[in-house]
């Protein structure tokens, strides 16, 4: 089971090299560097290249002048003076020539660089976005092995099947056990068919015994499973029972004798403690200052579930333009960079429709 420290931890490690993204992108700024220095250097070269011929154009006016004093005698310096006018002219159009040729190529590759920088950058905040979607499917996943194997307990399975004073403290004392070891759950409930709550873990904090749950979907949904092999994922919400703490619950059909083809009994939920997890995630995404990004995770719905800044948590919806991709990056109508990537799921979890997406320039 990963903890919320563990996942922070797995999120933000660095290698001690630079990746072949930021290699890349390193390449591709010291290339447009030199560019930019290629360019710079060709202008001011021309440049005195014109003022020479300027000169020289100066002095072959100045030397026709003269020549035009001195009558018949300078005649044959004026045709020397007017050749070497003529030459000026021509070097004078070969360097804006080579000016405009040079700047024209400089300026296209400095354009496909930055185009080739743009896409490296967009393709690490996808690699990124892809990294956090897949860090909570990994955590999501051990939470649906959790609820199917806690629903075999016997104490909660002879709890469900008989819920008499005794069975319902022995299996508070049970579920209180595994939320001690288990703290990335706020708590957990056993209800009976009915969606009525007849146990929980943490009675001392929470006062849900006798409370109804009837009308949740996640437990219209449990009640409705197949197999104990079944479990129910629940989107984040929050829940008033427990606060009104944002929770994700997953649910299992509590059967007789713990088999998986059981009469049904009733249903175990058990409630992620999603806040601390979900941060732990978004927060450890590995991006620099200068990116100045936003990562989130959203749901099916885009609606925003977790948040690096803390802010929209279920609350803001993200315009996402996905031109029916699972992942890909854009610029959006502000400039910013948006990359996502879609939940791709984890072993028999797959997913809830959900994406990871980092915006760039927030």
């Amino acid at each position: 089971m990963l903890t919320a420290p563990e996942l922070k931890t797995l999120s933000s490690a660095a290698p001690s090299q630079a990746t072949p993204k930021d290699d890349e992108t390193d390449v591709s700024a010291l290339i447009a560097r030199l560019t930019g220095e290629v360019n710079q250097i060709a202008c001011e070269k021309t440049k005195s290249i014109q003022q020479i011929t300027n000169q020289m154009k100066m002095l072959a006016l100045n030397a026709l002048i003269e020549s035009s004093r001195v009558g018949a005698q300078g005649a044959g310096f004026a045709v020397v003076a007017q050749e070497v006018r003529a030459v000026g002219q021509l070097v004078e159009t070969i360097a804006r020539e080579l000016e405009g040729q040079l700047t024209t190529r400089t300026g296209n590759l400095k354009s496909s660089i930055e185009r080739m920088t743009e896409r490296a950058r967009g393709e690490r905040m996808v690699d990124l976005a892809l990294n956090a979607i897949e860090l909570i499917d990994r955590n999501l996943y051990e939470r649906t092995c959790d609820v199917r194997w806690w629903a075999t307990d016997s104490a909660v399975v002879d709890c469900a099947a008989a819920p008499d004073a005794a069975r319902i403290a022995h299996v508070s004392e049970r579920l209180a056990v595994i939320l001690s070891a288990y703290t990335v759950y706020l708590d957990l409930w056993l209800c009976d068919p009915t969606g009525k709550v007849i146990a929980n873990g943490r009675a001392d904090r929470f006062n849900v015994v006798g409370q109804s749950v009837a009308e949740t979907r996640w437990f219209r949904e449990a009640r409705g499973l197949r197999s104990g092999d079944d479990y129910v994922a629940g989107d984040v919400e929050c829940q008033p029972l427990l606060g009104n703490a944002q929770v994700a619950t997953y649910c299992a059909s509590v059967r007789e004798d713990g088999k998986a083809h059981g009469k049904p009994l009733g249903v175990l939920a058990i409630h992620f403690d999603w806040e601390a997890q979900a941060r732990a995630i978004v927060q450890g995404v590995r991006v620099s200052e200068s990116d100045r990004a936003r990562a989130l995770l959203v749901d099916s719905s885009h609606r925003v579930i977790a948040s690096s800044d803390g802010q929209g948590i279920l609350s803001e919806r993200v315009s996402l333009k996905l031109d029916g991709k699972r992942s890909g990056f854009y610029q959006d109508a502000s400039g910013r960079l948006v990359a996502f990537h879609a939940t791709p799921g984890y072993e028999t979890y797959k997913g809830l429709g959900w994406y990871g997406v980092i915006v760039s320039g927030a």
